[in-house]
Protein backbone atom coordinates (compact mmCIF):
# COMPACT_ATOMS: atom_id res chain seq x y z
CA UNK A 1 0.00 0.00 0.00
CA UNK A 2 1.07 3.42 -0.50
CA UNK A 3 3.08 4.34 2.57
CA UNK A 4 2.06 8.14 2.49
CA UNK A 5 -2.06 7.63 2.04
CA UNK A 6 -1.45 4.81 4.80
CA UNK A 7 -0.33 7.50 6.62
CA UNK A 8 -3.10 9.92 6.45
CA UNK A 9 -5.64 7.22 6.71
CA UNK A 10 -3.54 6.46 10.05
CA UNK A 11 -3.45 10.01 11.40
CA UNK A 12 -7.09 10.45 10.13
CA UNK A 13 -8.12 7.61 12.67
CA UNK A 14 -6.15 8.56 15.80
CA UNK A 15 -8.44 12.19 15.39
CA UNK A 16 -11.69 10.84 14.27
CA UNK A 17 -11.42 8.29 17.23
CA UNK A 18 -12.90 5.73 14.91
CA UNK A 19 -12.91 4.27 11.82
CA UNK A 20 -16.32 5.00 10.37
CA UNK A 21 -15.54 8.84 10.84
CA UNK A 22 -12.36 8.07 9.82
CA UNK A 23 -13.78 6.88 6.66
CA UNK A 24 -16.23 9.88 6.15
CA UNK A 25 -13.78 12.08 6.48
CA UNK A 26 -11.24 10.57 3.85
CA UNK A 27 -14.76 9.63 1.23
CA UNK A 28 -13.57 6.13 1.94
CA UNK A 29 -14.75 2.98 3.05
CA UNK A 30 -14.48 1.84 6.53
CA UNK A 31 -13.52 -1.42 5.23
CA UNK A 32 -10.43 0.08 3.28
CA UNK A 33 -9.69 1.89 6.69
CA UNK A 34 -9.59 -1.22 8.40
CA UNK A 35 -7.46 -2.82 5.62
CA UNK A 36 -4.52 0.49 5.90
CA UNK A 37 -4.21 -0.10 9.75
CA UNK A 38 -3.38 -3.84 9.75
CA UNK A 39 -0.94 -3.25 7.06
CA UNK A 40 0.37 -0.50 9.04
CA UNK A 41 1.00 -3.69 12.17
CA UNK A 42 1.58 -6.00 9.57
CA UNK A 43 4.30 -4.43 8.09
CA UNK A 44 5.11 -3.15 11.68
CA UNK A 45 4.32 -6.53 13.74
CA UNK A 46 2.92 -4.53 16.59
CA UNK A 47 -0.32 -3.42 17.49
CA UNK A 48 -0.31 0.39 16.82
CA UNK A 49 -4.54 0.79 17.70
CA UNK A 50 -6.39 -1.60 20.74
CA UNK A 51 -9.69 -1.52 19.65
CA UNK A 52 -13.09 -2.84 20.85
CA UNK A 53 -16.68 -2.23 18.78
CA UNK A 54 -16.60 0.47 21.55
CA UNK A 55 -13.64 2.37 21.51
CA UNK A 56 -10.25 2.51 20.30
CA UNK A 57 -6.83 3.69 22.33
CA UNK A 58 -3.48 4.31 20.63
CA UNK A 59 -0.70 1.67 21.82
CA UNK A 60 2.38 3.33 22.56
CA UNK A 61 3.93 2.29 19.21
CA UNK A 62 0.98 3.83 17.87
CA UNK A 63 1.61 7.47 19.87
CA UNK A 64 4.98 7.71 18.47
CA UNK A 65 4.16 7.06 15.41
CA UNK A 66 1.42 9.26 15.40
CA UNK A 67 3.02 12.13 16.49
CA UNK A 68 5.89 11.23 13.64
CA UNK A 69 3.19 10.74 11.32
CA UNK A 70 1.93 14.05 11.88
CA UNK A 71 5.25 15.89 11.39
CA UNK A 72 6.68 14.40 7.94
CA UNK A 73 2.91 14.98 6.54
CA UNK A 74 3.52 18.55 7.70
CA UNK A 75 6.53 18.40 5.78
CA UNK A 76 4.98 17.14 2.59
CA UNK A 77 2.44 19.81 3.09
CA UNK A 78 5.36 22.57 2.89
CA UNK A 79 6.94 20.64 0.71
CA UNK A 80 4.35 20.51 -1.88
CA UNK A 81 3.22 24.59 -0.60
CA UNK A 82 6.54 25.49 -1.76
CA UNK A 83 6.30 24.13 -5.38
CA UNK A 84 2.87 25.82 -6.02
CA UNK A 85 4.37 29.21 -4.34
CA UNK A 86 6.94 29.45 -6.80
CA UNK A 87 4.34 29.67 -9.55
CA UNK A 88 1.82 31.91 -7.35
CA UNK A 89 1.03 35.50 -7.69
CA UNK A 90 1.10 37.29 -4.71
CA UNK A 91 -2.40 38.49 -4.89
CA UNK A 92 -5.44 39.49 -2.75
CA UNK A 93 -5.87 42.07 0.50
CA UNK A 94 -3.05 42.70 2.55
CA UNK A 95 -3.95 44.36 5.51
CA UNK A 96 -1.19 46.12 7.78
CA UNK A 97 -0.79 48.08 10.91
CA UNK A 98 1.99 50.82 11.68
CA UNK A 99 2.39 53.46 14.11
CA UNK A 100 0.71 57.22 12.56
CA UNK A 101 4.22 58.60 12.16
CA UNK A 102 6.50 55.61 10.54
CA UNK A 103 3.70 54.79 8.57
CA UNK A 104 2.92 57.88 6.98
CA UNK A 105 6.37 58.79 6.31
CA UNK A 106 8.05 55.75 5.81
CA UNK A 107 5.86 52.70 4.71
CA UNK A 108 3.25 55.05 2.75
CA UNK A 109 6.02 55.87 0.38
CA UNK A 110 6.78 52.46 -0.73
CA UNK A 111 3.62 50.98 -1.22
CA UNK A 112 3.37 52.64 -4.76
CA UNK A 113 6.39 50.23 -5.88
CA UNK A 114 5.09 47.49 -4.28
CA UNK A 115 1.77 47.32 -6.10
CA UNK A 116 3.36 48.58 -9.46
CA UNK A 117 5.51 45.70 -8.89
CA UNK A 118 2.57 43.45 -7.99
CA UNK A 119 -0.67 44.53 -9.51
CA UNK A 120 -2.80 41.82 -7.99
CA UNK A 121 -2.35 42.36 -4.55
CA UNK A 122 -4.40 45.32 -2.69
CA UNK A 123 -3.74 47.25 0.19
CA UNK A 124 -5.02 48.60 3.21
CA UNK A 125 -2.91 50.46 5.79
CA UNK A 126 -4.29 51.13 9.10
CA UNK A 127 -2.47 54.05 10.67
CA UNK A 128 -2.38 53.37 14.80
CA UNK A 129 -0.28 53.80 17.52
CA UNK A 130 -1.93 51.31 19.80
CA UNK A 131 -0.50 47.47 19.61
CA UNK A 132 -3.40 45.52 17.45
CA UNK A 133 -4.17 41.95 17.61
CA UNK A 134 -2.82 40.61 14.03
CA UNK A 135 -5.55 37.55 14.56
CA UNK A 136 -8.51 39.31 16.38
CA UNK A 137 -7.99 42.37 14.50
CA UNK A 138 -7.74 40.14 10.95
CA UNK A 139 -3.76 42.17 10.07
CA UNK A 140 -1.47 40.31 7.82
CA UNK A 141 1.48 42.16 8.89
CA UNK A 142 2.43 44.71 11.84
CA UNK A 143 5.03 47.69 12.24
CA UNK A 144 5.72 48.15 15.98
CA UNK A 145 8.34 49.95 17.76
CA UNK A 146 10.18 49.09 20.77
CA UNK A 147 11.59 47.13 23.17
CA UNK A 148 8.86 44.48 23.64
CA UNK A 149 9.01 41.39 21.66
CA UNK A 150 5.63 38.93 21.32
CA UNK A 151 7.07 35.41 21.47
CA UNK A 152 4.42 34.12 19.51
CA UNK A 153 5.26 36.14 15.82
CA UNK A 154 7.89 36.17 13.98
CA UNK A 155 9.72 39.98 13.87
CA UNK A 156 11.93 40.64 11.10
CA UNK A 157 14.24 44.09 12.43
CA UNK A 158 14.20 46.49 10.61
CA UNK A 159 16.21 49.89 10.60
CA UNK A 160 16.05 51.65 13.81
CA UNK A 161 13.70 54.99 14.67
CA UNK A 162 15.93 57.62 15.34
CA UNK A 163 15.21 61.09 16.86
CA UNK A 164 16.34 64.43 16.45
CA UNK A 165 16.28 67.82 17.98
CA UNK A 166 15.17 70.98 16.25
CA UNK A 167 13.74 73.97 16.06
CA UNK A 168 13.15 76.91 13.22
CA UNK A 169 16.35 79.97 12.64
CA UNK A 170 13.93 82.16 13.31
CA UNK A 171 13.39 80.83 17.42
CA UNK A 172 16.93 80.07 17.91
CA UNK A 173 17.82 83.60 16.60
CA UNK A 174 15.78 84.76 19.34
CA UNK A 175 16.16 82.17 22.22
CA UNK A 176 19.93 80.96 21.25
CA UNK A 177 20.89 77.72 20.66
CA UNK A 178 21.36 74.88 23.25
CA UNK A 179 24.09 73.17 23.49
CA UNK A 180 23.61 71.24 27.08
CA UNK A 181 20.42 70.03 28.84
CA UNK A 182 21.25 72.02 31.52
CA UNK A 183 20.17 75.28 28.75
CA UNK A 184 16.90 74.16 28.11
CA UNK A 185 15.72 76.38 30.73
CA UNK A 186 15.72 79.12 28.92
CA UNK A 187 13.71 77.25 26.27
CA UNK A 188 10.00 76.04 25.29
CA UNK A 189 10.08 72.36 24.56
CA UNK A 190 7.41 70.89 22.49
CA UNK A 191 5.51 68.17 23.80
CA UNK A 192 3.57 64.39 22.60
CA UNK A 193 0.81 63.47 24.56
CA UNK A 194 1.36 59.96 23.11
CA UNK A 195 4.78 59.09 23.76
CA UNK A 196 6.81 62.03 25.78
CA UNK A 197 6.30 59.95 29.39
CA UNK A 198 5.06 62.08 32.10
CA UNK A 199 5.51 65.21 29.67
CA UNK A 200 9.29 65.01 29.98
CA UNK A 201 12.17 64.46 27.83
CA UNK A 202 14.41 61.41 28.22
CA UNK A 203 17.75 62.73 26.80
CA UNK A 204 20.46 60.32 26.77
CA UNK A 205 24.18 61.08 26.28
CA UNK A 206 26.07 57.55 26.38
CA UNK A 207 25.27 56.28 30.02
CA UNK A 208 24.60 59.85 31.15
CA UNK A 209 20.75 60.07 30.94
CA UNK A 210 19.01 63.53 31.81
CA UNK A 211 15.09 63.80 32.15
CA UNK A 212 13.71 67.19 31.12
CA UNK A 213 10.16 68.31 31.55
CA UNK A 214 8.00 70.20 28.65
CA UNK A 215 8.06 73.39 29.09
CA UNK A 216 6.51 74.92 26.22
CA UNK A 217 2.96 76.10 25.66
CA UNK A 218 1.90 73.47 23.03
CA UNK A 219 1.81 69.94 23.36
CA UNK A 220 -0.28 67.62 20.96
CA UNK A 221 -0.98 63.86 20.26
CA UNK A 222 0.16 64.46 16.13
CA UNK A 223 3.14 64.63 15.53
CA UNK A 224 2.70 66.60 11.69
CA UNK A 225 0.86 69.22 14.38
CA UNK A 226 3.94 69.72 16.48
CA UNK A 227 6.01 69.87 13.50
CA UNK A 228 4.17 72.37 12.41
CA UNK A 229 3.76 74.26 15.31
CA UNK A 230 8.34 73.91 14.92
CA UNK A 231 7.85 75.14 11.32
CA UNK A 232 6.64 78.23 13.18
CA UNK A 233 8.75 79.36 15.82
CA UNK A 234 6.54 77.70 18.35
CA UNK A 235 9.72 75.89 20.53
CA UNK A 236 12.07 72.86 20.29
CA UNK A 237 10.82 69.68 18.72
CA UNK A 238 12.06 66.29 19.84
CA UNK A 239 10.29 64.16 17.15
CA UNK A 240 11.75 60.89 14.34
CA UNK A 241 14.05 61.91 12.04
CA UNK A 242 12.00 60.68 9.23
CA UNK A 243 9.54 63.41 10.05
CA UNK A 244 11.83 66.15 10.00
CA UNK A 245 14.47 65.36 7.84
CA UNK A 246 13.51 67.25 4.25
CA UNK A 247 12.64 70.45 6.80
CA UNK A 248 16.54 69.90 7.80
CA UNK A 249 18.00 69.53 4.43
CA UNK A 250 16.18 72.74 3.01
CA UNK A 251 17.11 74.79 6.62
CA UNK A 252 13.47 74.99 8.05
CA UNK A 253 14.67 73.31 11.08
CA UNK A 254 18.16 73.10 12.10
CA UNK A 255 18.99 70.55 14.75
CA UNK A 256 20.49 70.71 18.18
CA UNK A 257 21.88 68.80 20.94
CA UNK A 258 22.25 65.86 18.98
CA UNK A 259 24.96 64.39 21.78
CA UNK A 260 21.47 64.19 23.82
CA UNK A 261 18.65 62.47 21.40
CA UNK A 262 17.28 59.73 22.85
CA UNK A 263 18.73 56.25 22.32
CA UNK A 264 17.15 54.85 18.87
CA UNK A 265 14.28 52.65 19.32
CA UNK A 266 14.11 49.06 17.77
CA UNK A 267 11.63 48.99 14.75
CA UNK A 268 10.22 45.17 13.66
CA UNK A 269 7.98 43.88 11.18
CA UNK A 270 5.65 41.06 12.88
CA UNK A 271 3.64 38.83 11.19
CA UNK A 272 2.12 35.44 12.81
CA UNK A 273 4.22 31.99 12.19
CA UNK A 274 4.29 30.09 9.06
CA UNK A 275 6.60 27.82 7.68
CA UNK A 276 5.94 29.27 4.28
CA UNK A 277 4.08 32.60 4.54
CA UNK A 278 1.49 33.00 1.76
CA UNK A 279 3.01 34.52 -1.67
CA UNK A 280 1.31 38.32 -0.94
CA UNK A 281 2.82 38.13 2.20
CA UNK A 282 6.11 36.85 1.62
CA UNK A 283 6.64 39.28 -1.30
CA UNK A 284 5.55 42.55 0.84
CA UNK A 285 8.22 41.23 3.43
CA UNK A 286 10.69 40.60 1.03
CA UNK A 287 10.58 43.90 -0.40
CA UNK A 288 10.33 46.29 2.39
CA UNK A 289 13.37 44.32 3.85
CA UNK A 290 15.48 45.35 0.20
CA UNK A 291 13.96 48.99 0.52
CA UNK A 292 15.20 49.65 3.73
CA UNK A 293 18.30 48.17 3.65
CA UNK A 294 18.94 50.98 1.07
Amino acid sequence: MDKLRAMEVFVAVVEARNFSAAAERLEMSAVMIGKYVQSLEARFNTRLIHRTTRKQALTDAGAAFYDNCKAALEQVRIAEASVHALGSEPQGKLRISAPVTLGAWVVAPLIADYLAQYPRVTIELVLDNRYVDLIADGYDLAFRIGEAVDPSLVAKPMPPYRMTICAAPAYLSQHGTPHAPGELAGHRCLGHLAWTRGAVWHLRNGDEEVVWPVTGSFVSNDGHALRAAALGGAGLLLQPEVLVAEDIAAGRLVPVLQAWVPSPRPVRLVYLPDALPRPKVRSFIDYIEARLAQ
